[in-house]
């Protein structure tokens, strides 16, 4: 609480979609909120990333977040599987001033992935988490050299520390191979339910 109350407010549309999200949305929780919002968009403009790559779209909040970083001319690709995510998130960011920033791409991620081209500056994946190694290893020869990957929900609620299910057993081995993979340079932080940061050499 106190970390949030120090951390600058959003602009109306972000409280305001994070209130919407709250009640008409299923599983809320699943939005990113102030401070890791307000952290993306600081990590966009600390890495002047002028074309981002999120696989997972929700109801927008980290896009809009990450699209306020951005110069008018950046764009941000984001992947969404939920034909109901996909609908609601379109209409509201169409009434944002970071509309003409963000593209939505309906469908399983990874084919999306295939079907676009690099370099990118950042990327973002918070999606289902099972695919989360198998959307690492495809985003990172996409980026350009400097460019930065951000893992969400990386302590997975502490689960990856004993992995029993499928999903914690895969945010647990990304974890792994982010740490030992030659090609980046990383840094684990505790912030909300753990991101995982992954500069590329």
């Amino acid at each position: 609480k106190y970390a949030k109350e120090h951390t600058k407010a959003p602009p109306f549309f972000l409280q305001n979609l994070e209130t919407t999200t709250h009640t008409q949305m299923d599983c809320p929780q699943m939005l990113c909120g102030r401070i890791e919002g307000q952290l993306l968009k600081m990590l966009v403009k600390l890495t002047n990333a002028k074309r981002i790559i999120e696989v997972g779209t929700f109801t927008g909040y980290s896009a809009l977040s990450m699209a306020e970083g951005m110069d008018s001319d950046g764009s941000i690709i984001s992947c969404e599987l939920d034909p109901k995510m996909v609908t609601f998130t379109r209409d509201y960011i169409a009434k944002t001033p970071h509309s003409h920033k963000i593209t939505i791409k309906e469908g399983p991620a990874m084919d999306t992935l295939r079907n676009i081209q690099g370099p990118f500056d950042m990327a973002f994946i918070d999606a289902d988490k099972q695919n989360y190694p198998n959307y690492y290893n495809m985003i990172v020869p996409m980026m350009r050299r400097g460019g930065l990957i951000v893992v969400d929900n990386a302590l997975w609620l502490g689960q990856v520390l004993k992995p029993k299910d499928a999903e914690s057993k895969a945010i647990a081995h990304l974890n792994d191979v982010i740490r030992d993979d030659p090609r980046v340079e990383n840094v684990f932080l505790t912030v909300r339910d753990g991101i995982h940061l992954a500069r590329v050499k």
